[in-house]
């Protein structure tokens, strides 16, 4: 981790944060590689059960790309994944939950950071909006992420007018899971009903969850049958089986 984002541990869940106040915490080339090898790293442990995304302070949670800096897009073309699509290609294969704890103004790339989430909380006073055509720009990699949530009226007026919607209105859309101003609260009370639950089955239905949503209806069928007998022969799918008999709290390993 650097100064520029923040890593903390708790228990079993990572929370890292965006720490760029002043650039009302856009993302910098070390925020996105930071935000990647997190994610990548985090899914080598066996010990962290979710991931908590979020910014410093309350004034933003992401405002996306640093455009003071004048090289948030100077690619290099000879390199086929650039920074922003590659850290969505990772959360996209991540099999432990993200979370966006949104505590202010998400923008621009910062919606993409929040799409690619699991799920996402946000404070009632934050806005969320895709300004790029505002700069002669356009949304263009934050689409594949953000498709899915949005209706597409609703996608099409964010991109094509630039202007932002409030947490309400993310909140009806099915953008966001829950508003609330008691933000950390919130996130609280989510965690606690992700982290009872089996790590096997979070972990390996998020995986299932991820595969089957581009697939046509038979493709989709023949996998998941496949990942229901998968899943049913592991320990913690024999536990929990044997505590809900046993009338008892399951005793999860994990595996």
């Amino acid at each position: 981790m650097t100064e520029e984002l923040r890593s903390e541990v708790r228990g079993s869940v990572l929370t890292l944060t965006i720490n760029r106040p002043e650039r009302r915490n856009a993302m910098s080339p070390a925020v996105v590689q930071g935000l990647r090898e997190a994610i990548v790293g985090a899914n080598r442990d066996g010990a962290i059960r979710a991931i908590v995304i979020t910014g410093v302070g309350e004034q933003a949670f992401c405002a996306g790309a640093d455009l003071q800096s004048g090289k948030s897009f100077a690619f290099d073309y000879s390199d086929p994944y650039l920074g922003l699509a590659d850290l969505l290609r990772v959360a996209r294969q991540s099999t432990i939950p993200l979370i966006a704890r949104v505590n202010g103004a998400c923008m621009a790339g910062g919606m993409g950071l929040m799409a690619m989430c699991d799920m996402a909380v946000a404070r009632g006073n934050a806005i969320f909006g895709l300004p790029e055509v505002k700069v002669g720009l356009f949304p263009a990699q934050v689409l594949s992420v953000l498709q899915s949530l949005v209706p597409r009226r609703l996608l099409n007026e964010m991109c094509l007018c630039g202007e932002p919607i409030t947490a309400a209105d993310a909140l009806a859309a099915g953008l966001v899971n829950y508003v609330d101003d008691d933000l950390d609260g919130r996130i609280d009370w989510l965690l606690g009903r992700l982290l009872d639950k089996s790590p096997t089955a979070i972990r390996r239905g998020l995986y299932t969850l991820k595969h089957v949503e581009d697939m046509p209806f038979a493709q989709s069928m023949a996998f998941t049958e496949s990942q229901i007998g998968l899943l049913a022969m592991t320990e913690d799918a024999r536990e929990g089986q044997l505590a809900f008999r046993e009338k008892r709290r399951p005793g999860w390993t994990g595996k």
